[in-house]
Order: C-alpha cells, then structure tokens, then sequence
C-alpha cells in the first residue's frame, strides 16, 4: 500500500470504532444472532467516512481489477459505497460508473433489478462493494442480478468482513474478496 492508503485506512478504522462498533447483542440479516455489531453507514454517510471509504476501495479496486467500469452492490449498504467510489474515480481517473441493485425488481414501469445500468454494456467488468461481509448472501445476490444484467462482476471488495464464511462463500462462487477491515481489526 501507499503511505497515503495506509494514512486513509488508519483514519478510517479509528472513525469505524467510535462511530461504527459496539459489542452488543445483535440479530443479522442472515437470521444469526452476534455481539459484534458494526453500521457502516454511520461512518460513510458522514463527509469524511464517504470520502476515505471511497478512496480505499477505489484504490483495491484498480489494483486488482484495473479494466473495471463501474462499481455497485445491493441497497442500502452498498449505496454510499458505490458513491463514494465513483466520486473519487471521477476526480482521479478513469471514471468508475455506479449502479444499485434492488432488493426487489422495480414494481411498475421497466420492473428492473438494477438502477444506474444505462451507463454500461454488455460485458462490463464490475466490482461488486458490500460495507459487511457475514454470509456473502447480500454481495452474491448483487453478483447474480449483475450477471443477469450482462455485466461481469470481478470481486467483491468491503468495508468489513466478520470472519463469519461470507468471505470464502463468495470464493467459493469464483470471485476474490477483499476487505478493508476484519472482525480482528475491532477486538484488538
């Protein structure tokens, strides 16, 4: 990494831990329970968490995925992500694209899954961004509705990954994963 990566990543794991982490009992999205509980979005919605988080993951994925066009994931977690990606691509170069996948296809007019996807082609390479991998359910739901879409997602890259499988579930479908963050990078 950079020194200016590294400067970005130390900044956004101190945000993370204050405004981010608590150690409480939660129940997930995959019907889990947990006592690592970690909202994303309270530190990306904020100017500098979108900022940082959009030059992190920017910075993965041209390093590993450098003919990559655009960048999206399934709402709400992925949204600012998606963002703040394509905001700092755009600033720096190339341009990375956004899309939104829908939890559910659009219910009147085109009944699409994926919002944003006019500015693509068949056969795009996509990265595919979550803000916590748990199960790999969410970024492999956001994967199959992007193939299905004619795009090509190449890896998922997150914010967080809770060392709970998601991370080789999603290997497993064939795509590299890369977090930011671990569920070690919390506890230390």
């Amino acid at each position: 990494m950079t020194p200016a990566v590294n400067v970005d990543r130390d900044r956004m794991l101190q945000l993370l831990r204050v405004q981010s982490f608590e150690r409480k009992e939660v129940l997930l999205a995959s019907g889990r329970t947990s006592d690592f509980y970690v909202d994303c979005k309270r530190t990306v919605l904020t100017a500098e968490g979108h900022w940082l988080a959009g030059r992190i993951l920017r910075h993965e994925i041209g390093k590993r995925d450098p003919e990559c066009k655009g960048v999206g994931g399934l709402t709400l977690g992925a949204d600012p992500l998606a963002s703040a990606v394509s905001l700092i691509s755009y600033l720096s170069g190339p341009a990375l694209h956004a899309f939104l996948v829908r939890k559910e296809a659009k219910g009147h007019g085109t009944n699409q899954w994926i919002e944003g996807l006019e500015a693509f082609h068949p056969g795009d390479r996509v990265a595919i961004v979550e803000d916590v991998v748990t199960t790999g359910g969410s970024a492999l739901f956001a994967v199959e509705r992007a193939r299905e879409a004619g795009l090509v997602p190449t890896g998922v890259f997150a914010l967080v990954d809770r060392q709970e499988g998601g991370a080789e579930a999603i290997t497993s479908h064939g795509l590299p994963t890369y977090a930011a963050f671990s569920r070690a990078d919390f506890l230390e």
